[in-house]
Formats: structure tokens, C-alpha cells, sequence
């Protein structure tokens, strides 16, 4: 067993968005994801399956297939590949993310 500190606490850096890792293992990386309010989402698509679960703030997220408002609680899983962001962020917005495989280990 773990304890993960620091999960799901809103820190970015200068007024963009910001993703830190808590957790790495053979099989899923974990961390949290902080965009403050108004900001841009840029990330592109990864190559490992994710789930997201917004634990504060509000926003729109959006890919090619549709398009849906998240607030606290909202769950959203993106297959790798598929092109997705956070939009309209008019809250800031904390969420924790889950890779499988971790983030990055596939090429």
C-alpha cells in the first residue's frame, strides 16, 4: 500500500496548466491535472488509455465525437489516440487522471 499525497490539490504553475505525476507502476500512472480558469488545454493525444475524474471546478471537454460539460464528480474515459482537451474552463479546474499503461511507456 501507498498513501498519495498531494492528489487532486489545485497547483499549477504561472496561471497555466499544469499535470503532476504521484504514482508510477508497471501497469498505471496516476497524477493530478490543474488548469486554472480561462487557460488552454494544448495537450495532444497519448498513447495509453485515460480516465479522468474532475474533482473541482468547472469546463467543457471536447473531442471529435462530442462534446459535454464536466464539473466535481464527472468521470470521462479517453481511449488512446483520441484527440481531446479541456475548453471553456470557467472555473478552476483539479482532476485526477489515470493512465493505463502509464503515461508515456508505450511509443
Amino acid at each position: 500500500m501507498e498513501i498519495i499525497t498531494g492528489a487532486g490539490v489545485f497547483a499549477p504553475v504561472h496561471g497555466a496548466p499544469e499535470y503532476a505525476e504521484q504514482l508510477r507502476t508497471d501497469d498505471l500512472s496516476f497524477g493530478t491535472y490543474s488548469l486554472p480558469a480561462g487557460s488552454v488545454d494544448t495537450q495532444s493525444p497519448h498513447n495509453e488509455d485515460e480516465i479522468y475524474v474532475v474533482v473541482s471546478g468547472r469546463a467543457t471537454f471536447w473531442t471529435l465525437a462530442r462534446t459535454v460539460p464536466v464539473l466535481p464528480g464527472s468521470a470521462i474515459f479517453v481511449p488512446a489516440h483520441e484527440p481531446h482537451r479541456f475548453v471553456d474552463i470557467t472555473e478552476d479546474l483539479t482532476a485526477l487522471v489515470f493512465f493505463g499503461p502509464p503515461e508515456g511507456s508505450r511509443a
